[in-house]
């Protein structure tokens, strides 16, 4: 049996780590996927203080912990990859979520320093601050993902 070309290898592997990923957190594909972040769906800033972001409710995302505030540094981000997410805190007490899967090929991003997400594959960059591509080769943001500060610090889908 011959090895398929490069290209559809590629392709196959990227629609596979595409399907994983919106299947493991949902809406956590990119940019232009149907797939929603729970309830609410779209894209609207979720950078907010620790002490204006607590629901008076719990979580529609279930609530459960994905790291604390304190762990995050300011102007940096904490990249959490089984959840296949990265948490930035682009100003002190304003924090976003994106989806760690970089939208040129897959790949998942490895660290966040000097103000960017930084993808090991082909070295694209992503802005802390909204997920938007800083370096290319990627072309599309990072997926927003919604998020809630507790009072207590602690960070989790919303």
């Amino acid at each position: 049996m011959s090895d398929p070309s490069p290209t559809a290898r590629r392709t196959v592997l990227a629609a596979g780590a595409t399907v994983l990923a919106g299947g493991v957190l949902t809406a956590c594909a990119g940019g232009d996927d149907t797939k929603k972040p729970t309830a609410e769906g779209g894209s609207s800033p979720t950078a907010q203080s620790p002490q204006a972001s607590a629901p008076a409710s719990a979580p529609a995302g279930g609530g459960k912990t994905l790291v604390k505030a304190a762990d995050v540094p300011v102007g940096g981000g904490t990249v959490l990859k089984d959840q296949k997410l990265v948490v930035t805190q682009p100003t002190a007490g304003s924090f976003r979520c994106f989806t760690a899967v970089c939208t040129h090929q897959g790949c998942l991003v490895s660290k966040v320093e000097a103000g960017t997400i930084d993808c090991p594959c082909h070295g694209s960059k992503f802005q802390v601050a909204d997920g938007a591509v800083a370096h290319g080769p990627a072309t599309r943001p990072l997926a927003e993902q919604k998020i809630v500060v507790s009072p207590a610090g602690e960070i989790s889908l919303a």
